[in-house]
Formats: structure tokens, sequence, C-alpha cells
């Protein structure tokens, strides 16, 4: 695998068994070039230090992938409305919170309004169909919004370790460009 994978993790991280730590180390294993950054105070984080962070890894690191989870999401919005990031090749939106979602610690990120670029060739959304941070239609008005190819996934929480998502074979798949 020559491509270039940045993992964007959300609130709090996404440390071991988090399915995002297991594919960090499963493309280091290919000789991937993995980058998986623990951002700036990850369980009290604030969106102008996590973008100017996210900018620099862009412009230093240069990945061709690029896959959020959860608040990353967000942020990768507010990059993307900015407008003053390079396109990847492929991304991947895992679990976003609702556009408008209201909790004190990461009031910071919110609102956001879905960018009409995603700054990305190629993009899938990929949501629960019982995820505490969004529901079946406020994912499908973001997928539409998005215009991107949506995969939603049955009674799988908000997609993290917690409900489940520790080996997750399906996201290395679309890792290798098998999906």
């Amino acid at each position: 695998m020559s491509e270039k994978v940045l993992l964007l993790h959300g609130w709090g991280g996404s440390d071991y068994p988090h399915w995002q730590a297991w594919l960090a180390g499963e493309i280091a294993k290919d000789y991937g070039t993995v980058a998986f950054p623990l951002l700036d105070h990850p369980h009290f984080p604030t969106k102008n230090r996590w973008m100017k962070q996210i900018k620099a890894l862009l412009e230093e690191f240069r990945p061709d992938v690029v896959i959020c989870h959860s608040l990353a999401n967000t942020l990768w919005f507010h990059l993307c409305n900015e407008g003053e990031i390079e396109t990847v090749e492929r991304l991947l939106l895992v679990a976003p919170p609702r556009l408008d979602l209201e909790l004190d610690t990461i009031k910071s990120f919110f609102q956001v309004e879905p960018p009409k670029e995603l700054f990305a060739k190629e993009a899938m959304l990929v949501t629960s169909d019982n995820d505490p941070y969004m529901t079946k239609d406020e994912a499908a008005a973001l997928q539409q919004a998005l215009g991107v190819e949506m995969k939603v996934l049955e009674n799988a929480g908000h997609i993290n370790a917690e409900s489940g998502f520790g080996e997750w074979p399906w996201v290395l798949k679309w890792v290798k460009g098998g999906v």
C-alpha cells in the first residue's frame, strides 16, 4: 500500500481498543504510511487549536486518504468551509455528530454548516441507525447535503470501542480500495 493515511480521532481520542487504533496498527503491519496523531487536549478540545494542528498535519504529511471519526468530521467540515486545504484522494466520514450538537465541553465546534465541497475526489459517509449523536433522519439529511455515498450500520451505536468496534475488517478493506 503506497497511500498515506491520516486518521483523525474525535472527542477524547481513539486509543486502543478503538477501531482507529487497530486500523493504524494494521496499516503499519503492511508497511503502509499512517499518521494517527493525538490532537491537543482531546478531552477538552477547542476548534481553533485543532484546526491549526490539522492544517499543519495536512501540509506536512500530505495524506492521500483521511479517515475522520466523530468530532473530527465536524472539524473537517469547518476546514472545508474555510476552503484553505488541499484535496485528498479519498475521505471516510465515520459517525459524525449532528451539526447543531449542544454539549458544553465541545461547544466551540458547533454549529457547523455542511460544506459544499469536501476537498476529496471520493468520499463516503458511515453512520449507525442508533447513534446517540445523530438520528437516522439527520444522517440522511447530511448525506443529501454532502452528495456522497452512505453506509448505514445496524445497531452500531457511535461506531466506537464501546459499541464493539475494535477490529473492523471493513474499514481496512476500504483503505485498501476493496470496498
